[in-house]
């Protein structure tokens, strides 16, 4: 009996190997053909001409995909700016000062993080208009400060999760102690909060900048005419066909996306996370 369980179990993980090869396959082949579609010196994707490196010169040849992919970057790294300020803030207020006010607030943070980005976009866009039109506020004429609106909006709510959860592990005896050395509570966030934070809030900023790069659903209603974010582009390029080129930027920005949430892996396991934690983390969690 103990020979055929074992039998059955080897023949039972040896289907579940193939099936996880194949579900990886299914889920990655894709990706790997837009890859090896970056290399065609062809017009357009679905004709393989030959191995070419000059998709990769439109980066810096034609100013329409230049242009957008700085829209992209820009906005990325302030929106990722502005949620990690604001996350932080919010993480540190409700690991230092709990109350029956933090879960109402993780209550909001939860709506915002699970509300369909369709449903955001379509209240931004005549929310931006009546700041911007209605009652003059100029700055929120501007496309930039509309994308960096619409993408932090979900990345606050990331960050503020990490924060918090970095906190919550932590004892406040050190901050008690500068409090008890009379530094002032700035000094106090500054010197000590702040510092045992850092991990989460590099962190959360690495994930809020690859969230803002591939934001498109948002992106499609706030942005103006002017500034044209790369996911944008690229939908709008559909109508003409997708074009090697195009292949080539995205797989710039899909090593760019790899190596920053590399570098979210390598932060929280040098802060002591494991490998369940980090993994929870990376997926907003």
């Amino acid at each position: 009996m103990t020979d055929v369980r074992i039998r059955r179990r080897g023949t039972g993980d040896r289907i579940l190997g193939i099936w996880s090869v194949l579900v990886y396959a299914f889920l990655f082949l894709p990706i790997i053909v837009i890859v090896l579609s970056s290399f065609n010196s062809g017009r357009l994707l679905v004709a393989w001409d030959g191995f070419s490196l000059e998709p990769f010169a439109a980066l810096f040849e034609k100013p329409v995909i230049r242009d957008a992919v700085m829209v992209s970057l820009r906005t990325g790294l302030i929106a990722a700016l502005l949620a990690s300020v604001l996350g932080t803030l919010a993480g540190v207020a409700m690991a230092r000062r709990p109350g029956r006010w933090v879960w109402w607030f993780l209550m909001l943070l939860l709506l915002v993080a699970v509300t369909p980005e369709i449903v955001d976009a379509i209240a931004l866009l005549p929310w931006m208009v009546f700041l911007g039109q209605d009652l003059g506020i100029s700055i929120f004429n501007d496309g930039t400060m509309r994308l960096v609106v619409g993408h932090s909006l979900f990345s606050v709510a990331i960050v503020s999760y990490i924060v918090r959860s970095r906190l919550v592990g932590l004892d406040e005896k050190l901050e008690e102690a500068s409090a008890d050395l009379y530094a002032p509570p700035l000094r106090t966030f500054l010197r000590v909060t702040l510092p045992l934070a850092m991990p989460a809030v590099l962190a959360g900023f690495l994930l809020s900048f690859t969230l803002s790069l591939d934001n498109t659903v948002v992106s499609a209603f706030v942005q103006v005419s002017g500034t044209t974010p790369w996911p944008v582009y690229v939908l709008s390029s559909l109508r003409s066909g997708l074009r090697p080129e195009i292949a080539a930027v995205s797989t710039v920005m899909l090593l760019l996306t790899l190596v920053s949430l590399a570098l979210v892996a390598l932060v929280l396991k040098r802060a002591g996370d494991s490998a369940t934690d980090i993994a929870r983390t990376m997926g907003g969690g």
